[in-house]
């Protein structure tokens, strides 16, 4: 017997594919721009005594928020606990690592193509606010993207589906960031959007695509100081220089809109597609509008 022939309208509303796609994308994106302008609030008024530890405070605080709305909507969505959202160290951790390489490969491909200038070390960094900055960035937008829009586009469509899809959006929505091109928009949908996504189908938790994330963001802003995706990387840990055609340095969006980039990214992308299909975590395509 179908679980879902006696049950009550409203339970039936809220467990089809589309219902739940739009309240998790809407809510959480929700939650995710309303954390990032209260860190930056935050960063912005906090005193100067003792405000790295304030802003660092204020992110985990943000953070855990953002990870109790995800879990409570699942709870009340879907009746079941947010498994995927449970914290591993050793996810987050191996996320951190892949994401720091990455953009470390990236810097050196750019070095040895003449784009990329290392100049030494900064006179003054801001490691706390960028470290907060990415953080609240990989937590907001990893459960949005990757735990709402992509798990629930897979749930109905299969992870072909999933992944084109929720790229897809994702990049959209980074083109309204300060610098976006039509460049930076595709970027961001294969780098960002196809790797993410691909870590998440091999893991089957989100601590990995959100330790790549902050490994990523962090080591573009708060180490080299450039431009994370059209925002200012603020006072990284080295002075960096970037000129050349755009197409290599990203121009004011950064690095991220490089070729460079999107190569590097797309390669580890394939690599978690080949370890989740392995693994036998590809769901085939499919359509099945409502939640078992």
């Amino acid at each position: 017997m179908n679980p879902t022939q006696n049950a009550h309208p409203a339970a039936i509303l809220r467990r089809l594919t589309f219902v739940r796609l739009i309240l998790f994308g809407c809510v959480l994106l929700a939650g995710d721009v309303a954390a990032q302008l209260t860190r930056i609030a935050v960063t912005r008024d906090s005193p100067a005594t003792g405000r790295d530890w304030i802003v660092l405070g204020a992110a985990a605080v943000l953070g855990g928020a953002l990870i109790a709305l995800y879990t409570g909507l699942v709870r009340g969505l879907e009746r079941r606990k947010a498994l995927e959202a449970r914290f591993g160290a050793r996810r987050a951790l191996l996320g951190v690592i892949v994401g720091t390489a990455l953009f470390a490969v990236v810097f050196v491909v750019l070095r040895v193509l003449g784009v990329a200038r290392w100049e030494g070390f900064s006179a003054h960094f801001d490691v706390a606010a960028a470290l907060a900055a990415a953080a609240i960035a990989a937590i907001g937008e990893e459960l949005t993207f990757r735990g709402g829009v992509f798990r629930v586009l897979e749930d109905g469509f299969g992870t072909s589906v999933a992944l084109i899809v929720s790229a897809g959006i994702f990049g959209f929505l980074h083109a309204l960031n300060p610098g976006a091109t039509l460049l930076s928009t595709v970027a961001i949908m294969l780098e960002a959007g196809v790797l993410l996504g691909a870590a998440y189908v091999y893991s089957g938790n989100l601590w990995l695509p959100i330790g790549i994330h902050l490994g990523w963001n962090f080591t573009e802003g708060g180490l080299f100081g450039v431009s994370v995706s059209g925002y200012h990387g603020g006072k990284g840990v080295f002075a960096v220089s970037l000129a050349g055609p755009r197409l290599l340095t990203g121009g004011p969006f950064g690095p991220e809109a490089s070729l460079v980039a999107v190569a590097v990214c797309l390669l580890a992308a394939l690599v978690f597609i080949v370890l989740a299909v392995r693994k036998k975590r590809w769901v085939a395509a499919r359509a099945r509008m409502v939640l078992d």
